[in-house]
């Protein structure tokens, strides 16, 4: 299934880039630019479809993001934003990535939300010459391609394996477990999180005593439940989404499992307390990148300014996205130029933002503590830093 979709990404990126030729557009991939220009971003979102709820919230981050620097005084450009609805489609993210550069001439791209999409721009980037940040393309990989790293993508999470050793060092380490149950999205993401948790939690000195998995969409665990319940175990780690996770959370607890609950950035949603149960959020940990607990001067005024602009809080993925048009302008300020000076200036940038300071590694991923986040009620309560081990 995987080699099938590399192929048709290959087929895909090759067809827009003949595209790409014979448009009469052009991107800003060799434009320098001068005090007062105007530039422009592109903006390619999930605003529709299924995980909307992802990309509206980072279309917000990077809007007010944008919005923030035109109203600063002394800023160097005028900075327009085109948008695009990718629909959480990766051939409708290409489409739109293709239009953003060629027809609109913007200096980079932010979006999508979802690694698929976000995968799915970066060799029309790549060939145009003109950067692609992700702000949530977690994916084991997503960077590289057959060895080798997409010279224009960058992205500001954490990958996938990255936050799974993180929660096997926390478990093992600051939570003293030694027998895990682990249960997973039938996915790359949730077999992705797994396994590395698996592997990581046994070189802790843990055991793993059951692997169960599921697939999105189901409701009902009590199968899964039922099985994993004969074993001895003290923690028990989720793969996944909220949308089920939060089921599993729910149907356990009632089916009398104690044991600590651990997850990943999957958590992240105001609906888990909804299908949870705020009342069965106890003991409960996952992995972000973003947390409010212990909140900073610059995060608490990140979020007042969301909610004044959009009457609501900001979530991670509003924070990553808002991050990742901040580290793009701050770039563009430093190479005052697009293409190879502008992908040089982020490549080497060291960057402070409300999800933390980083810089990139070689393969273009940042380097940052995942927090580890506690749930009182379903109220985040504790957040404690990890920096995995390699």
């Amino acid at each position: 299934m995987k080699g099938k979709f590399i192929k048709l990404l290959a087929s895909a990126a090759m067809a827009t880039s003949m595209l790409a030729g014979c448009s009469s557009g052009g991107g800003a991939q060799a434009q320098t630019y001068k005090k007062g220009d105007t530039v422009k971003l592109g903006l390619n979102f999930e605003l529709t479809g299924n995980v909307a709820s992802y990309g509206k919230a980072e279309y917000n981050g990077a809007k007010l993001a944008i919005k923030q620097y035109n109203a600063k005084k002394g800023h160097k450009y005028k900075i327009k934003y085109e948008t695009q609805d990718d629909k959480g489609d990766a051939a409708e993210s290409t489409k739109a990535a293709q239009k953003l550069i060629t027809e609109d001439g913007v200096a980079a791209l932010i979006g999508p939300a979802t690694s698929s999409a976000s995968i799915a721009t970066y060799q029309t980037a790549t060939d145009n010459k003109v950067p692609v940040i992700s702000p949530s393309a977690t994916q084991q990989g997503a960077m590289m391609n057959d060895g080798k790293v997409y010279d224009y993508a960058f992205r500001v999470c954490f990958e996938d394996s990255y936050q799974a050793s993180a929660m096997a060092k926390f478990a093992s380490e600051n939570l003293g477990k030694k027998r895990a149950v682990v249960i997973n999205e039938v996915s790359d993401y949730g077999k992705g999180l797994a396994d590395t948790f698996t592997k990581k939690f046994k070189k802790y000195g843990g055991e793993v005593v059951a692997t169960e998995s599921y697939n999105a969409g189901d409701t009902d665990f009590a199968s899964i439940i039922t099985k994993v319940q004969k074993q001895d175990f003290d923690v028990m780690y989720l793969a996944g989404y909220y949308t089920e996770c939060g089921l599993i959370i729910k149907q356990a607890k009632e089916a009398g499992v104690n044991a600590t609950i651990l997850g990943a950035d999957g958590f992240e949603s105001e609906v888990l307390a909804k299908q949870a149960g705020a009342q069965n959020l106890n003991d409960v940990y996952y992995t972000t990148a973003y947390t409010t607990v212990n909140a900073s001067d610059k995060l608490k005024e990140f979020i007042n300014a969301y909610h004044d602009e959009y009457g609501t809080d900001p979530n991670m993925f509003s924070a990553l996205a808002y991050d990742s048009t901040n580290l793009a302008l701050q770039a563009l300020d430093k190479s005052g130029a697009g293409g190879e000076k502008l992908q040089k200036a982020i490549k080497n940038i060291k960057f402070s933002g409300v999800t933390g300071t980083f810089t990139f590694d070689k393969k273009h991923s940042p380097v940052k503590a995942v927090m580890v986040v506690n749930q009182v009620n379903g109220k985040q309560t504790e957040a404690v830093p990890i920096t995995p081990d390699k």
